[in-house]
């Protein structure tokens, strides 16, 4: 038994110090404890284009007229929080310590093509480029490098999640948008049903009847920012059904349920066309008789 265990032993130091000379190969060096440095450093106000090359894909954003939109691999509007968060993100990277200067070993920590390739622009000129890799084991930090340098360093936060986005998460789901405050009607049709809720007095009403007002509030802030799931850029050879539309300040928002229990939804606002999961319609798709108050 105790030769067993020594064996087990010499085994396991065997181990430590194969994966010790794995880690510290010729070329390698490594530090702990905050460096104080940034990996790069721009006016972030000044940004008018990013390009990003992921592996979840590659996109094009650029300011145009004051306002950021997708330029590749499609022209759409983009969603201004994305981007102004992965702009304000780029220029904060933190270094916390050096990893390796050995180039065979990029692809080890993702900072190579097969990690995202963030490079930043201003007045067409590229102002920072950098690599953004794989988490630390600790999925604390981040493994990051400066395009040109072979240095591999840690930056002190997670950061993919800024960066690498399938390009349906940089663009607009924002279906409609209004302020709450100015919505004073919203008609609803199912078919040959049609009926209108509308602010009259300070009350909600359908036609004569007084709407139950607690029904009506959650019903506008769903209205108020509807928000897609998805982007259908290629309709399907048929339609689904209609199921309801909702007409709201002049734009019609046009819901077909598919067979899954989503939604292809349209508004008169735009041709692009959404898919939205069915618990986002569970707020809006109301009938008559939920927006009236309970009988006694």
């Amino acid at each position: 038994m105790k030769r067993n265990t020594l064996y087990s032993l010499i085994v396991l130091a065997s181990l430590a110090i194969i994966a010790y000379f794995a880690l510290h190969r010729e070329g390698e060096v490594s530090s702990t404890g905050s460096t104080g440095k940034l990996l790069v450093d721009y006016d972030s106000t000044a940004v008018d284009k990013l390009e990003i090359d992921s592996p979840t894909g590659n996109v094009v954003l650029e300011k145009q007229a004051g306002i950021w939109r997708v330029t590749s691999p499609m022209s759409y509007k983009a969603d201004e929080n994305a981007v102004t968060s992965a702009v304000g993100k780029g220029r904060k990277i933190e270094l916390s310590s050096l990893v390796s200067t050995n180039p065979g070993n990029q692809h080890l920590f993702q900072v190579d093509s097969s990690g995202t390739w963030v490079k930043i622009y201003e007045k067409g000129a590229i102002k920072a480029s950098f690599h953004v890799g794989k988490a630390s084991s600790s999925y604390t930090e981040t493994y990051v490098r400066l395009d040109g340098s072979q240095d591999v360093q840690l930056a002190n936060e997670v950061l993919s999640s800024s960066f690498s986005k399938p390009v349906k998460d940089w663009r607009d789901k924002t279906i409609f948008k209004m302020d709450e405050g100015n919505i004073k009607g919203v008609t609803f049709q199912y078919g040959d049903t049609t009926f209108t809720i509308a602010l009259q007095d300070s009350m909600w009403r359908i036609q004569k009847d007084s709407a139950n007002q607690s029904a009506v509030k959650p019903l506008l802030g769903a209205l108020a920012n509807l928000q897609a799931d998805d982007f259908i850029d290629s309709l399907p050879a048929v339609l689904p059904k209609l199921a309801a539309t909702i007409g709201v300040e002049g734009t019609l928002i046009r819901f077909y349920r598919k067979d899954d229990g989503k939604y292809l939804v349209q508004t008169s606002q735009s041709t692009q066309w959404f898919e939205v999961q069915g618990w986002r319609t569970t707020g809006l798709l109301k009938r008559k008789k939920d927006l009236l108050p309970a009988k006694a």
